[in-house]
């Protein structure tokens, strides 16, 4: 074989091997790319999958949060109600106390203007006032009882003896006065008298 003819052969089998290299570097650069883009779609559904379960965790937990919150808020809005109406009912009970104790404080008032006592600092008095008229005719008893108010009367009368005090009743009912008798007179000197208390100690 001539020069000519080798060197026309290594060009060839040059030209073969440098073809192959080529295609097998360009066949190595697609396969490259080709794994990239499968690793590629493979990793994103992965991605949307892991993103989807933790958006559906993420759910859940901001449920159950709104749902305790709800039953928070309803077991306030309980509360605020029984706190309001035993609100109300306190307010009626004490309208209902101060009313017992305005009744009461009435009651003790009319109490005291009925029972009519007897202090152990004007007792003395009392009984020499009652004395005396005792010694007066029913009369002249009546007289001067009819200027007198009729806690004094009450107080004198309550130091007579009942047959005396009997005598007196019995004129001032025949007395004349602007509405007719004392008779009406009596009857308030006979129940003052009758819860009069004759004694009270001082303190």
């Amino acid at each position: 074989m001539n020069a000519p003819s080798k060197l026309s052969l290594v060009t060839a089998v040059a030209g073969v091997l440098a073809g192959v290299g080529i295609g097998a570097a360009t066949l190595w650069r697609a396969a490259d790319l080709t794994v990239a883009q499968v690793a590629a779609a493979r990793h994103k559904p992965e991605t949307a999958a892991a993103a989807a379960r933790n958006w559906d965790f993420w759910s859940i937990e901001i449920d159950n949060l709104a749902s305790e919150l709800k039953e928070e808020k309803g077991r306030l809005r309980q509360q605020a109600e029984l706190i309001d109406q035993r609100a109300a009912r306190l307010a009626t009970e004490q309208q209902e106390l101060d009313k017992v104790r305005q009744d009461l404080e009435t009651l003790r008032k009319e109490i005291a203007e009925r029972v009519i006592e007897i202090d152990t600092a004007e007792a003395k008095n009392l009984r020499t006032l009652a004395q005396t008229y005792s010694g007066l005719t029913p009369t002249a008893a009546v007289t001067v009882i009819r200027e007198m108010d009729d806690v004094t009367v009450v107080k004198i009368l309550s130091l007579m003896k009942p047959d005396t005090v009997a005598a007196i009743f019995e004129e001032m009912s025949r007395t004349k006065s602007a509405d007719g008798t004392l008779a009406r007179r009596v009857a308030v000197l006979s129940e003052k008298l009758r819860l009069s208390s004759p004694k009270k100690s001082s303190s």
